[in-house]
């Protein structure tokens, strides 16, 4: 052995200060009335329209812009106000809602019918995925010359051409829901022994209700659109070939119709007029039956975080 023993490393002994107590923040405590206040959802909303609306009326007041091109926002709400109180705009509107329902109604049953081919057999799935990828990027509004050589000058061809905004988008959606619904939810309906239309109704349609929820919204915002810029155009070329709207008033037209001829006559308040009551409609569609339907279904269902 070594005449030098190897001494053991005594490890020096550390003392910690002390620390004071920690701190976790506020366990529990009341709100402010500011965010009480801001935590409310339609007041966030309506705080970026107020600030929209109010940088709309200081620019069109700062720059002295023409009324002719971009009125204030206090002229259209004047001629908002008139159009609903003294004028026939809520006649108008339910002339274009009665139009678009006729055909969100038709459109819907033509895609169930499309949607339930599909998933019953593969030549049914072919030919709806082919139908879709062929006629899904065609514009509807594109259909309408032929749609009035078709029908006519009549609302059988506005209903033509909002079934093509309708079909595709709420059919490729719900075929597409389908075909996401999982194995194990398919064979608990098998082993319930549901097949054809209690299969589809009790285990696809709920499983897929969220991408069929989208599709009747995404077709119902198309069909809209379609509606008004199909009145644009097919309510000036009624005024001019067979004098209907002319001889019936500005009640036998639709929102389009108003628009266009509020164009015509350099009425630009009441063109802005008309485009705020398009807004509306579909603010109050949105909210007031999708957001409905979607609260009391798929949220509710935990499907969807709120």
């Amino acid at each position: 052995m070594s005449d030098h023993a190897i001494e053991p490393y005594v490890r020096k002994e550390l003392e910690g200060q002390e620390i004071g107590e920690a701190v976790i923040g506020d366990v529990e405590r009341r709100l402010s009335v500011w965010e009480r206040i801001s935590n409310v959802d339609a007041v966030r909303k309506l705080s970026v329209l107020v600030t929209l609306v109010v940088a709309w009326e200081l620019y069109t007041r700062i720059s002295q812009i023409n009324e002719l091109m971009f009125p204030t926002f206090s002229a259209t709400g004047t001629a908002l106000y008139n159009a609903l109180v003294n004028e026939s705009l809520l006649i108008n509107v339910w002339n274009s809602l009665s139009l678009l329902l006729t055909g969100y109604a038709i459109g819907i049953g033509i895609a169930s019918v499309l949607v339930v081919f599909g998933v019953w057999t593969r030549f049914g799935s072919d030919l709806l995925t082919t139908l879709t990828a062929m006629l899904n990027p065609l514009p509807a509004i594109a259909l309408l010359p032929m749609a009035m050589l078709w029908f006519g000058l009549g609302p059988a061809a506005i209903v033509f051409t909002l079934l093509h905004s309708i079909i595709w988008p709420v059919a490729l959606n719900t075929h597409s829901g389908f075909m996401g619904v999982s194995e194990t939810q398919r064979m608990v309906g098998r082993n319930y022994g549901l097949k054809g239309l209690p299969y589809i109704y009790k285990i696809l349609i709920p499983a897929a209700f969220p991408s069929i929820l989208t599709g009747l919204r995404i077709g119902w915002a198309f069909a809209w659109r379609t509606l008004i810029a199909a009145e644009l155009v097919f309510g000036g070329q009624v005024a001019d070939t067979s004098g209907q709207l002319g001889a019936e008033g500005s009640t036998a037209g639709g929102l389009g119709w108003i628009i266009f001829q509020s164009q015509m006559e350099n009425q630009t308040p009441y063109v802005f007029a008309g485009l705020f009551a398009v807004i509306l409609v579909g603010i109050i569609i949105e909210n007031g039956v999708f957001r409905n339907i979607e609260d009391r279904t798929i949220r509710r269902w935990g499907m969807q975080i709120a």
